[in-house]
């Protein structure tokens, strides 16, 4: 596949990255079990090697939002797509996000998922934009503060593409097929 921008993070620097979430969250969660809570579509793959790298009992589960639609710049406008299909009253709780940019569908998100009454809810996101946030969130777990630039691959995508890079670039629109 081409180049399609200027590689941001690379493969080995992702899987370290990811390998080094798996351990904080294991040794936080040691002798208990965690529902890992997937927001699709991005977070998949960040979601399933993170999984892989976790040494005390996993369960997953998946929502599905939308904030962007097709554009590169998030509407503000939350809505949920597809909820979570497990009860999560009293269950620890870790949501697994590829990007968190303004911080606005994570506070909707935490919002509607608080008055569930998960025993605890924290976050792990590969990747956190620098400088965007509209609303302070605490990422608990995090992979890489990066520019806020439009990023692509390793899950993320522009148009549905991309997502099988196994790389993050900076999306160059100029390049694009």
């Amino acid at each position: 596949m081409e180049t399609i921008g200027t590689v941001l993070i690379t493969e080995e620097q992702i899987a370290d990255a990811v390998a080094r979430m798996g351990r904080e969250i294991s040794a936080d969660y040691d002798g208990t079990s965690v529902l890992l809570v997937g927001i699709l579509k991005g977070a998949f793959l960040t979601m399933a090697d993170l999984a892989r790298e976790m040494r005390v009992p996993v369960e997953f589960d998946f929502m599905a939002v939308s904030s962007y639609g097709d554009a590169t710049k998030s509407s503000g406008v939350v809505r949920i797509l597809k909820d979570l299909d497990q009860e999560i009253s009293d269950r620890h709780v870790v949501i697994v996000e590829d990007i968190v940019d303004t911080g606005l569908t994570l506070h909707y998100l935490l919002e509607n998922l608080r008055v569930r009454k998960p025993a605890s809810i924290e976050i792990a996101a590969l990747l956190v934009k620098e400088g965007i946030q509209q609303i302070p969130i605490d990422v608990k777990y995090r992979g890489f503060d990066i520019p806020p630039d439009f990023v692509v691959g390793y899950g993320l995508d522009y148009g549905g593409l991309y997502r099988n890079l196994p790389y993050i670039t900076v999306l160059d629109e100029n390049n694009l097929p």
